[in-house]
């Protein structure tokens, strides 16, 4: 019997320490898209999940650590609620346009408190060399490289600028929400998405 309890003892303190590092890490990046992540720290995670610094520690060795693993969330939790939705589209226009539609629902949604969460810590992050600012560029670069990638397949004159436009037509909709209160941010969005996507060949932009 004893033996039995111990060889399970560790599946269930697995399970309800994933549980409680998925806690941290949640708010963690909501944390981090309002103060940024140099506003994230084991002290004032611990204080707001009513945690021990300790039994945070256990689970972060160090601030950059937290913040790392906080990127990292956050880079699955995108894929998840924008790229993942997308892939019954096919590649291309279609793929493009789902991409984008996903991206700015995730906006307006608020699913974040501080809005886009790359939004924030790009700018926050943008000359301060190191491996979160690494991590940040290459969750950037990817995401710029899908984009671009699928604006070649939808056959843009310059895949890289629309890529580039789309970005930046969504950024400017996340800033200007976030400043105003207005949703019709989103909707200036979609208008000149709508405008970018009629530019492509007839036979990229056929769903």
């Amino acid at each position: 019997m004893q033996s039995a309890v111990r060889d399970r003892q560790p599946t269930l303190l697995d399970g309800k320490g994933a549980a409680t590092r998925a806690a941290i890490l949640g708010r963690a990046v909501d944390l981090a898209s309002v103060e940024g992540l140099e506003g994230v720290t084991i002290g004032r995670l611990a204080a707001e999940l009513e945690m021990s610094k300790s039994g945070l520690f256990a689970h972060f060795g160090s601030k950059q650590e937290l913040q790392l693993a906080a990127v990292e969330t956050a880079a699955r939790r995108f894929a998840a609620a924008v790229i993942e939705p997308a892939l019954a589209a096919p590649e291309g226009a279609p793929r493009l346009r789902s991409i984008i539609d996903a991206y700015l629902a995730h906006l307006d949604r608020d699913a974040y408190s501080g809005g886009c969460f790359w939004a924030a810590t790009s700018v926050e992050y943008d000359d301060r060399p190191g491996p979160v600012r690494d991590a940040i560029a290459a969750a950037l670069d990817a995401w710029l490289g899908e984009l671009e990638r699928q604006a070649r397949i939808a056959r843009a004159a310059e895949p890289a600028q629309f890529a580039f436009e789309l970005y930046a037509v969504v950024m400017a909709a996340n800033s200007r929400y976030r400043l105003s209160g207005d949703r019709a941010a989103f909707e200036h969005a979609r208008r000149a998405i709508d405008r970018l996507l009629s530019e492509l060949p007839s036979t990229g932009a056929t769903a």
